[in-house]
C-alpha cells in the first residue's frame, strides 16, 4: 500500500480523515457499497405495497373526529358508483333497462363483500339517483371490510361489471375508481419520467465530462441514492404513514442531486490530477474540499426538507422522509462509494474521452478566461443597475402570487381522457346532486329517535337550505345518529369551502362536525397555515446557523436567505400564472381549477430553497477559498463564479431534468411541482448565482466576511471549516 504523501499534523480533520479512510480501504468501502445495494434492493423493493395514496387531512381537525364518528357508527361510505346508461338511449325507465338494472342491483347486493347498496331501481325511482334526461342512473355501493379487503371487492366488482350488458352500459367511479387511477396513473408517469430523463442525463453527461467513464459514474452514485432511499422508507412505512406520492420526488431528487454531487466531486479531482497531484494525494483533497463542500450543501437541503415533519398532514410529511433519505444516501455515495471508485481508477477516470473535449483543453482552462469570469467582471463594474434590475424583474414575476388560492387535488388532476374523471363529471353535470361525493355530518351524543328528533329535524332543514346541498337526510343507528348530505357541488374547490363555512356557522342545540372532502380541504388550509410561521422560522435559523458556521460570517446567511426568496417568489407567481389562472393549460395539457394545490407551495418551497442553499455553498466555498488565498473580494468573486458558473449550470440542467420529466404527467399537482422546480433551479442557478450575487457581493465588499468579534471568536472555535 502506497504510503500517505502527507505529514501527520495535516491529517487532523475530518475530511482529511475520511478521504485517507476511502483511498486506503477502498476495496472494502466498494465490497461494502455492492452488499448494500443487493440487501436495499431486497428490503426497499416491497415498499410500494406500504405506501397510501391519501394524507390530506389532519389528524386533528374537526373533519378527521367527523369521520372517525361516521365509521364507529356505520354510516355507508359510496366506495364505488356505478353509472348506468340506457345503450339504446331509450332511457332508464324502460322496462328492459329497468329490469336489467334490477337485476343488476340484486346480483350486486348478493355479493358477501357489499354492505349496502342503493340504486334508482331499488329505492323507488329516487330523483338524486336519475340523470335529469333520464338517460343514466345510479348504483351507489358501500363495501365491507378493512382498506385491502375494500380495494380488493372494488377492483372485482369493476371487474366484472364494466362494460355492456345487454341494455346497459356501465362505468365505474367513486373514491375507490378515483384512487386507482392516480395510483395507475403515477406508475406510468414514473416510468415516463425515467424514459425521458435517464437518456437525456446520459447525453448531457457525456457533454458535460466529455468521457464515457467519466459520464458512468454518477450513474452509480444515483443507485445508491435510490435504493438507500427506499430502503429508509420501508422501515419507516412499518412506523407511520407514507404517501406514495412521495416516490416521485424521491426518484427525480435521488437522481439529480447524485449526479449534482458526483459533478462536484469528479470535476474538482480532475482539477487536482490536472494541477500534477498523485491519484491519492488528489483523492484526498477532493474529498477536503469538493467533499467537505457536498456534506455541508446536502445537510442544507435535509435541513429545508425537514421542516414538512411540523406539518401535520402525512402527505408533507412523507416528502420530508423520503426527501432527507435520498438526500442522505446521495451524500453519502457521492462522499464514500464515489471516492472510492476515483481512488481505484485515478487517471483513467478521463479514458474514453471525446476527441472535441480534448482539443478544447478539459478540466485544465484558466479560471481568469470564459464566460464566467467575463460575465462576473461586467456584473461588478455595474453592481447597483444590475442588482436593481433584477430584483425589479423577479417582483414583477411574483405578483400573481399575491391571489393564490389554495385547494386539494380533486378528479380534475387526472387527464381528462381518465373513465374516473369522466364518471365524476357525468354525475356533476348531469345529475341533481352528486352522489360520488356524499359526506356526513357527525352529531355525537344525539338522541335522534328521542328528546333530540325535533332538533335534528330542524337541523336538517337548515342544511338542506345552505346553498349547494342537493339533499339531506338524517339516518340513525344504534351506535349514532348523522345526517347523509349529497351536494350538488364539487366538495375539493371554493363552493365547497363555502358550503362547509355555511353549514358549521349554523348553530343547533347539539354539537356536530362536519365530514368530506370540502371539510377536510377547509381543515388542511387551517393547519398548514397555523404551522407555515414555525416551518418558515427554522428554516430560517437552521440555514443561517448552518452558513454561519461554515463561513463565519452574518452577511452571508442574510444574503443567502433573502435571495432564494426572492428567486422563489418569482416561481411562485409564473405558477399561479400558469396552473391556477389556467395560461398555457392547453400547450401543458391540463385542466385548470382556479386553485393551486395547498400542499404543493409548501413542498416546492422547502425543496428548491434547500436546492438553492446547495449552490449557495458550492458558489461560496470557492469564493472564500479564493479569498482566503488572496484577500482580494473582486477577485475572488471572479474566480470563484468562473470555477463554479459552469459547474453550477451543468448540475442545474441535470437536475432540472429530473423534474421537467415529470412535466408530461397526467397528473395536473405531479406536472405543478416538476415544472415549478425546474425553473425554480434554472433562475436561481443562472440570474440569482450569475447576476445576483456577484453584484451584492460586490457592493457588501470586505463586509461580507464580517462578524462581531464575539462571534468570530466563536466561529475561529468550533468552525466547520478545513485548515
Amino acid at each position: 500500500m502506497a504510503a500517505s504523501p502527507f505529514s501527520r499534523t495535516e491529517e487532523i480533520t475530518v475530511f482529511r480523515r475520511i478521504g485517507h479512510f476511502v483511498v486506503r480501504r477502498r476495496r472494502l468501502v466498494l465490497a461494502l457499497t455492492v452488499l448494500f445495494l443487493v440487501a436495499a434492493g431486497a428490503a426497499g423493493s416491497g415498499v410500494f405495497g406500504q405506501l397510501g395514496g391519501g394524507g390530506f387531512a389532519d389528524p386533528d381537525a374537526e373533519s378527521t373526529r367527523a369521520e372517525a364518528f361516521l365509521t364507529e357508527v356505520g354510516a355507508p361510505r359510496p366506495e364505488l358508483v356505478l353509472l348506468v346508461e340506457a345503450a339504446d338511449g331509450t332511457g332508464v325507465d324502460d322496462p328492459a333497462v329497468a329490469a336489467a338494472g334490477t337485476a343488476l342491483t340484486e346480483e350486486l347486493a348478493d355479493d358477501p363483500a357489499v354492505l349496502g347498496i342503493s340504486s334508482y331501481w331499488s329505492t323507488g325511482g329516487q330523483s338524486a339517483l336519475r340523470s335529469t334526461d333520464g338517460s343514466a342512473a345510479l348504483v351507489v355501493v358501500d363495501l365491507a371490510g378493512d382498506e385491502e379487503q375494500v380495494e380488493a371487492a372494488a377492483a372485482g366488482i369493476a371487474a366484472e361489471h364494466t362494460g355492456g350488458h345487454g341494455p346497459l352500459t356501465v362505468r365505474v367511479g367513486g373514491g375507490y375508481a378515483i384512487d386507482e387511477a392516480i395510483g395507475e396513473q403515477l406508475d406510468t408517469d414514473l416510468i415516463r419520467a425515467e424514459l425521458i430523463a435517464v437518456p437525456v442525463t446520459l447525453l448531457l453527461l457525456l457533454i458535460v465530462f466529455g468521457g464515457i467513464v467519466a459520464a458512468t459514474l454518477p450513474l452509480a452514485v444515483s443507485v445508491v441514492a435510490v435504493l438507500g432511499a427506499l430502503l429508509a422508507l420501508s422501515g419507516i412505512a412499518r412506523f407511520t404513514d407514507v404517501s406514495v406520492y412521495s416516490i416521485n420526488l424521491m426518484t427525480g431528487l435521488g437522481f439529480g442531486l447524485a449526479i449534482d454531487y458526483s459533478l462536484f466531486v469528479l470535476s474538482r479531482f480532475r482539477e487536482e490530477l490536472a494541477a500534477g497531484r498523485p491519484t491519492y494525494e488528489a483523492v484526498v483533497r477532493t474529498v477536503q474540499t469538493a467533499g467537505r463542500t457536498v456534506a455541508f450543501s446536502a445537510l442544507t437541503v435535509a435541513v429545508s426538507l425537514s421542516a414538512l415533519l411540523v406539518f401535520p398532514l402525512s402527505f408533507l410529511r412523507s416528502f420530508a422522509y423520503a426527501g432527507v433519505a435520498v438526500v442522505v444516501s446521495a451524500a453519502a455515495g457521492a462522499l464514500l462509494t464515489l471516492p472510492a471508485l476515483l481512488a481505484v481508477l485515478g487517471p483513467r477516470v478521463n479514458a474514453g474521452s471525446l476527441r472535441w473535449r480534448r482539443r478544447t483543453g478539459g478540466p485544465s482552462r484558466p479560471a481568469e478566461s470564459g464566460f464566467w469570469y467575463r460575465l462576473a467582471g461586467a456584473v461588478m463594474r455595474r453592481p447597483v443597475p444590475v442588482a436593481t434590475g433584477v430584483v425589479l424583474f423577479l417582483l414583477a414575476l411574483g405578483i400573481p402570487f399575491l391571489g393564490v388560492d389554495p385547494g386539494l387535488p380533486s378528479h380534475q388532476a387526472l387527464p381528462p381522457s381518465n373513465e374516473a374523471r369522466q364518471v365524476v363529471e357525468a354525475i356533476k353535470t348531469g345529475f341533481a346532486g352528486n352522489r360520488t361525493e356524499e359526506f356526513g355530518i357527525a352529531l355525537p351524543g344525539v338522541d335522534a329517535d328521542g328528546a333530540d328528533a325535533g332538533a335534528v329535524a330542524t337541523f336538517a332543514g337548515q342544511v338542506g337550505a345552505v346553498d349547494g346541498v342537493a339533499e339531506v337526510a338524517p339516518q340513525v343507528t344504534p351506535a349514532g345518529a348523522w345526517l347523509s348530505v349529497v351536494p350538488s357541488v364539487v366538495l375539493r374547490s371554493a363552493e365547497g369551502e363555502r358550503l362547509v363555512d355555511e353549514i358549521r356557522a349554523l348553530d343547533p342545540p347539539f354539537d356536530f362536525a362536519v365530514g368530506g372532502d370540502a371539510a377536510e380541504l377547509v381543515d388542511a388550509k387551517a393547519a398548514i397555515g397555523d404551522r407555515l410561521p414555525l416551518a418558515l422560522a427554522l428554516i430560517a435559523a437552521t440555514t443561517a446557523l448552518l452558513l454561519f458556521a461554515v463561513f463565519g460570517s452574518i452577511l452571508v446567511p442574510v444574503k443567502a436567505i433573502l435571495l432564494n426568496l426572492l428567486s422563489l417568489t418569482a416561481t411562485f407567481g409564473a405558477m399561479v400564472w400558469i396552473f391556477q389562472d389556467g395560461h398555457l393549460s392547453g400547450l401543458l395539457g391540463f385542466t385548470a381549477t382556479g386553485q393551486l394545490d395547498v400542499s404543493m407551495p409548501i413542498l416546492m418551497f422547502c425543496v428548491a430553497f434547500g436546492l438553492s442553499m446547495d449552490y449557495e455553498v458550492f458558489l461560496l466555498s470557492r469564493i472564500k477559498e479564493e479569498y482566503d488565498r488572496t484577500g482580494d473580494n473582486t477577485r475572488a468573486i471572479a474566480t470563484g463564479l468562473a470555477r463554479t458558473g459552469r459547474l453550477i449550470t451543468a448540475a442545474a440542467v441535470l437536475l432540472a431534468v429530473s423534474f421537467a420529466a415529470f412535466g408530461v404527467s397526467g397528473m395536473s399537482f405531479l406536472k405543478l411541482m416538476g415544472i415549478g422546480l425546474t425553473l425554480a433551479i434554472l433562475v436561481d442557478a443562472t440570474v440569482i448565482r450569475g447576476l445576483l450575487v456577484p453584484a451584492v457581493m460586490r457592493l457588501a465588499g470586505r463586509a461580507n466576511w464580517w462578524a462581531p468579534a464575539p462571534l468570530r471568536r466563536l466561529h475561529q472555535r468550533w468552525h466547520l471549516r478545513e485548515n
